[in-house]
């Protein structure tokens, strides 16, 4: 009996290692019902144990009932003998179990034990047809084809072990003695349980082969792949190495032509003197050279090769004053306040270049970021043996989330266009010239709290010797000339003869070069995006004939422009052409998608954007001639139908204008209690907010329709 503990515990530990293991739970209720078995017929009856002499006989004898009635359920499941079914379904029901409970009822009315287990002839019997039904079973399993091993073993096991058990009520019908009974049944137990560690044992041993060989074909799968890896990733260094090295020759190879043209302008300019054009000419070389250098360097820098000789000695403090008095000049035409503060002496191990490079670019950043009326503040301190280079602006300033993404290439923030549009790699090359100097520099900019970016460069000091002689001024060939261009757009004088373009264009010099070309034939008007735009086209005394628009603008995209028109009945039939880099197919159809009627790319021809404009409002012209053909015509045959919606009401034009002025939900609904007649208190009142709340939403709302009064307002707002 311990030896059936200690497999029964075994298998207990087994089943949780294995919950989905369906025959270990089996042979554990068997061999629970064995445990079950032997310690009843092992104590019962007993005159010592609580209980009358009938109910312990009851009890003994059902534990002899109870394991019998289960190993023809258990076999047909553990083994797969289906042959068995009858016997597991219906067999025990009606030759175990019911005539169990025939015998329990005689032998309770009689209390004549002896005579009472004549009734056992009945399990008897049955016992001898389910060893015969067994042998069957196990032949059918087989198809009767015992030529294996397995076979023959299971048949043997399976009689020998299973005989007794099932055989169990012959043995106490003949009364031939406990200790024979549980000789036989643990004899049995034994041989099936035997059987079935061994049949487990071919099972673990086929899924460890299994496994190993899935191992092996991982294993080679792995290296397959690997190897397919290295080779692709190979390849594509490879390739990619190819487009760049082809992308640095193109890029060389732009910059000797760029030089020649440089130079012959600036001889030309010195001879003859120089008009607007020739500027406009200068400036574009100027940037076209600049972006040029920068690409080139980066791609330099991204392979290791430092652009700069940091062998020379160059005095920081007289660099910066050089370049200081040209971004004064900017500052003063922007309306920005420079302060500087500056040490003297102040020297660096690192090439000149290098240092008037992020000189440039740091304080053109802050220019180009500050609005008027802002500050710029320029510092150039020592302490101990750092320098520290700092340029603090009153801009919009740089998001938290955003400072470590500034330093990638190409990446740019587009709060604000002029005419220095960048690429997005100044930063990214000031990095990399700071860190070969040795220094760090970091960004202190908090937008949710304050106005303002502080950039802030560290490096090492240097301190010349007698040897030394330190470099002040950098060579005229190597200063990145830039070009601030902050002048103002002015629209053309309204002439009612004319018709009417509107241009929206982000860049300063494109913007002044279309609108002085197409002001000799039209009224020109121009926006620098969008949202300006918006605001343009609502105070414009006419209605445009044709809209010229970018794609890539801040604020307002040219997209999101052209579907705020078309969802305006005001403005919707006016037409769009789009001038813009952007010219994918994909990008096609999306303009096409939104309304636009035409999609020219840049770099185009004014000659053919010309012809194009006054073809398409030649033909607008055409058209209207032919609607009110048509409508007089109708109108002499009374046909016309009376015109639907001639005239908007008040408070539709006012749900239209919000929009267009994009007012949240809750500004429109503070507007439109105001538009009825309500006081700042009655606001607050009715929409259960507080008063300071009102005011502010009202200062928001003063803000995006530019107005200053309710008045004001309130005219805008239903125009």
């Amino acid at each position: 009996m311990s030896i059936e503990i200690v497999i029964f515990f075994y298998l207990a530990i087994f089943r949780l290692a294995r919950p989905d293991d369906k025959t270990t739970t089996l042979n554990l209720i068997l061999i629970f019902l064995l445990l079950i078995y032997n310690i009843t017929g092992g104590l019962l009856p007993d005159p010592k144990l609580p209980g009358s002499f009938f109910l312990q006989e009851v009890i003994a004898y059902a534990t002899g009932f109870i394991t019998p009635c289960y190993f023809p359920y258990y076999v047909y499941r553990a083994f797969g003998l289906t042959k068995l079914k009858f016997h597991v379904y219906k067999g025990v029901y009606l030759f175990l179990i019911l005539p169990y409970c025939i015998f329990v009822f005689v032998f309770w009315l009689t209390g004549d034990l002896k005579d009472t287990q004549n009734l056992l002839i009945i399990p008897v019997l049955y016992a001898v047809w389910v060893i015969v039904s067994l042998g069957k079973a196990i032949r059918h399993k087989y198809n009767y084809d015992f030529s294996s091993s397995e076979a023959r073993q299971e048949m043997v096991v399976l009689l020998f072990s299973l005989t007794p058990w099932v055989g169990l009520p012959i043995t106490t019908y003949f009364d031939l003695g406990q200790a024979v009974e549980a000789l036989i049944t643990n004899i049995g137990f034994l041989l099936l349980f035997g059987l079935q560690v061994m049949r487990h044992v071919r099972v673990v041993r086929f899924e460890h082969e299994k496994l190993m060989e899935s191992e092996q074909r991982l294993r080679s799968w792995n290296a397959d792949l690997k190897d397919e890896v290295n080779k692709r990733t190979k390849e594509l260094e490879k390739i990619n190495e190819q487009r760049t090295n082809n992308f640095i020759n193109l890029v060389h190879e732009t910059k000797t032509p760029l030089t020649l043209i440089k130079n012959y302008l600036d001889e030309y300019i010195t001879k003859y003197g120089t008009v607007e054009e020739l500027n406009v000419i200068k400036g574009g070389v100027d940037k076209l050279t600049a972006d040029v250098i920068n690409l080139f360097d980066l791609e330099r820098f991204s392979k290791g090769i430092d652009t700069y000789k940091h062998n020379q000695v160059s005095d920081f403090s007289g660099i910066l004053r050089d370049s200081l008095p040209l971004f004064k000049h900017y500052c003063v035409k922007h309306k920005i306040e420079c302060s500087t503060c500056l040490d003297e002496d102040i020297f660096v191990k690192a090439d000149p270049n290098a240092i008037h490079r992020i000189v440039n670019n740091i304080v053109e950043n802050a220019i180009k970021f500050t609005d008027p009326d802002g500050e710029v503040l320029i510092s150039l301190t020592s302490q101990e043996d750092e320098i520290i280079f700092s340029v603090v602006d009153t801009g919009i300033g740089i998001p938290e989330d955003l400072q470590k993404k500034v330093f990638e290439p190409y990446y740019q923030i587009g709060y604000k266009n002029t005419s220095l549009q960048g690429m997005g790699l100044g930063l990214p090359i000031v990095k990399k010239v700071v860190e070969g100097i040795g220094g760090t520099i970091f960004i202190e900019s908090n937008p949710a709290k304050m106005r303002g970016t502080k950039i802030v460069i560290t490096l090492p000091r240097y301190k010349p010797t007698d040897k030394d002689e330190p470099v002040k001024e950098v060579d005229s060939l190597n200063k990145l000339n830039y070009n601030f261009n902050y002048d103002e757009l002015s629209d053309s004088d309204y002439d009612a003869q004319k018709r009417t373009i509107l241009l929206v264009e982000d860049n300063i010099a494109m913007i002044n070069f279309l609108s002085n070309k197409l002001r000799l034939t039209y009224n020109v008007f121009g926006a620098r995006n969008g949202s300006e735009a918006l605001k343009k086209l609502f105070e414009m005394s006419v209605m445009p004939d044709l809209i010229l628009s970018d794609v890539m603008m801040d604020k307002m995209d040219g997209y999101a422009f052209a579907k705020t028109l078309s969802e305006q009945d005001k403005y919707n039939h006016i037409p769009i052409i789009f001038l813009t880099a952007k010219s994918t197919p994909t990008d096609r159809l999306k303009g096409l998608r939104l309304g636009a009627i035409d999609f020219i790319s840049k770099p185009f021809s004014f000659e053919e954007l010309s012809q194009k404009i006054e073809t398409i409002l030649d033909s607008i012209v055409r058209q209207q001639k032919a609607i009110l053909s048509t409508s007089i015509a109708a109108l002499k045959t009374g046909k016309t139908q009376e015109a639907d919606n001639m005239a908007q009401s008040s408070l539709l034009r006012f749900e239209q204008n919000s929009k267009l002025f994009h007012l949240t939900s809750r500004e429109t609904e503070i507007a439109r209690l105001i538009f009825k007649g309500k006081t700042y208190k009655n606001v607050a009142k009715e929409l259960f907010i507080s008063e300071k709340t009102v005011t502010k939403h009202i200062q928001n709302i003063f803000a995006k329709v530019d107005v200053s009064n309710k008045v004001e307002l309130l005219n805008k707002l239903s125009k």
